[in-house]
């Protein structure tokens, strides 16, 4: 199969986001479920209304997390292993709080990513960067009193995906948050400033909304860097309301994309 050119798929990427603008972007859902440019949405995308379920009955299994199920230290990507891994070391850290700016306090926030290469320890990624055996790329932690989480990890690396001909993921940590229900699980991505790619990205281009777009991408915080050990980013999550973080389909939630 001929793949298309990254040309052909940045033309979508454009004709649709003027139409958005055109239809004003508050009417267009966000991200757009079934978005052409990302070729496998179209063809996994619900087109049927979701089957409904009793929540009383679904929040009986309902996840309970505690301190004493989750360690601080796994919150650290960094250790685990017989060696330091290859990249940059960074700090990831914000405030979870739902739209009115309250505090979601003691909630699981699960993050998993790729390498500093590029490379996820998955199966499914054969692509030729390295696999770290000092990185598994995966962590979690609950959030404090006031909503705040914090993870220490490795920068991870933009990689090749099969979407069209050379296209390139920009550098992103997925997310998974857990409410008091597993009906209420979010999950979504984190990017980093400046990133080149994003223009050329169907998943990030998928949010149509350049102020919802903007949301999904950390700030750098000094005061969050240390001393010769990390630099640091800020990435807060608001979880409802007008402001809220967009996130991803339950389908596509299952793609190490």
């Amino acid at each position: 199969m001929t793949l298309d050119s990254q040309a052909t798929v940045s033309a979508e990427i454009a004709a649709i986001a003027a139409d958005a603008e055109a239809a004003g972007f508050e009417t267009v859902p966000q991200p757009q479920l079934a978005y052409p440019p990302y070729r496998s949405s179209v063809l996994r995308s619900p087109t049927r209304d979701p089957k409904h379920a009793d929540p009383e009955t679904i929040e009986l299994w309902a996840p309970a997390f505690g301190h004493r199920d989750v360690d601080p230290l796994e919150a650290d990507l960094t250790i685990g292993h017989a060696g330091e891994p290859i990249g940059e070391r960074i700090t990831i850290t914000g405030r979870v709080t739902d739209g009115e700016g309250r505090p979601v306090r003691h909630q699981l926030v699960e993050i998993w990513q790729a390498n500093a290469g590029g490379r996820y320890v998955h199966k499914r990624d054969q692509h030729p960067a390295p696999l770290d055996p000092n990185f598994t790329g995966a962590g979690r932690c609950l959030t404090d009193g006031d909503g705040n989480y914090r993870f220490q990890t490795i920068k991870p690396g933009p990689y090749p995906w099969r979407n069209h001909h050379n296209a390139w993921r920009p550098a992103h940590v997925h997310f998974s948050l857990f409410g008091h229900a597993f009906t209420q699980r979010l999950v979504t991505q984190m990017y980093f400033p400046g990133d080149p790619l994003f223009a050329l990205d169907p998943i990030y281009q998928s949010i149509t909304d350049p102020k919802a777009r903007e949301a999904l991408v950390a700030t750098y915080d000094h005061d969050v860097t240390t001393h010769e050990w990390a630099t640091g980013y800020r990435w807060d999550i608001v979880l409802t309301g007008a402001s809220r973080t967009w996130i991803e389909s339950v389908d596509a939630a299952g793609e190490d994309h």
